[in-house]
């Protein structure tokens, strides 16, 4: 289907999960779409988040948006079952909280399959109520190379480059609608104070273990399988303001005996310092009160999901199809 107004021309800074998905979107439905960034999928620079994440697609109880998450798992669940190239994946998935009461109720208990509450017995020490269903996960490293194949099918111009300010987006690519989905650049671009960069630290260690398991609360703990890699993430940490970017080795035994505590002992085996093929850190872009999806005259910013950028991709590229399609709609009124 083409856009309403076929000379629109829609420029987008920022290649990351939610730039890719809003460009893809867009693009779809026949808009001239550019993409600026400084990085793109196969750059394996700490300056950017996407590669990095654990992407585990676990529902949020409490993130006020989840008709963000369902219009995204959506999106994700047609791609498992017809995309097995897009590194989505089908697998179990068990949650543990231990700031939540015991008959915690949450919005997805009707919508995620073989959803069951956990008996007492299974919860995990500390934790006062936990949840198992079957969910979905994502490989960032296929992912996005493989919303960048779509896109050069759509014929989207990608230019490799840093930018100082959406006026120098809008010079560079003639666009007459812009997109500001920079993450953390947008402390500069969009002169945002609330951005806030909170670091992570992970470690991929190899092994045939294959679900998923998180504990949120006080602590922020998790297991995610990559098959695809041969192994599993284990992590993990919230450091606000922290800008290190080598790995704190000192972190690896505390990691990895949290995630014991949660998975009953299963990686009990490794050695942190015989076992761990690779230590991972990556920064996400958070923004204090909440993230930005708004249109400002001819900018609409969409930036600011922390570290659930995977979840919400393609709900946010959907609101941003809605924005623009109405932007160009009243431009040709």
């Amino acid at each position: 289907m083409a856009p309403e107004n076929t000379a629109a021309h829609v420029a987008i800074v920022g290649a990351g999960v939610v730039g890719l998905s809003i460009a893809l979107f867009l693009s779809d439905i026949g808009y001239n779409v550019d993409i600026v960034a400084r990085n793109f999928p196969g750059d394996k620079s700490i300056e950017w988040s996407s590669p990095w994440a654990g992407a585990l697609l676990a529902p949020h109880p409490d993130s006020g948006f989840p008709e963000l998450q369902r219009a995204s798992l959506q999106v994700y669940n047609f791609l498992a079952a017809s995309e097995p190239s897009s590194g989505v994946r089908k697998l179990k998935i068990t949650e543990f909280y231990d700031d939540r009461p015991e008959d915690e109720d949450v919005w997805y208990r009707t919508e995620m399959s073989n959803f069951r509450q956990l008996d007492r017995s299974e919860l995990a020490p500390g934790s006062t109520v936990g949840f198992s269903y079957d969910g979905l996960a994502v490989n960032p490293n296929r992912l996005l190379p493989w919303i960048m194949e779509k896109l050069r099918k759509n014929r989207v111009t990608v230019l490799q480059r840093s930018i100082e300010s959406m006026e120098e987006l809008a010079m560079l690519t003639g666009a007459n609608i812009l997109i500001n989905a920079s993450g953390l650049g947008a402390t500069q671009l969009a002169s945002d104070e609330k951005m806030l960069s909170i670091r992570g630290q992970t470690m991929f260690v190899k092994t045939d273990f294959d679900e998923a398991v998180i504990f949120q609360g006080s602590q922020y703990t998790y297991v995610i399988p990559r098959a695809s890699d041969g192994g599993v993430i284990l992590g993990g940490v919230l450091q606000p303001n922290d800008t290190r970017v080598l790995p704190d080795l000192s972190l690896r035994s505390d990691i990895l005996s949290r995630v014991n505590a949660i998975t009953n002992g299963a990686f009990s085996w490794v050695d942190p310092e015989r076992d761990v093929a690779n230590d991972i850190v990556g920064f996400r872009p958070s923004r204090k009160g909440g993230f930005r999806l708004e249109r400002e005259r001819n900018t609409i910013h969409a930036y600011g999901f922390g570290g659930l950028g995977y979840l919400y991709a393609f709900g946010i590229a959907g609101k941003v199809r809605d924005m623009v399609t109405d932007t160009t709609t009243k431009a040709k009124l």
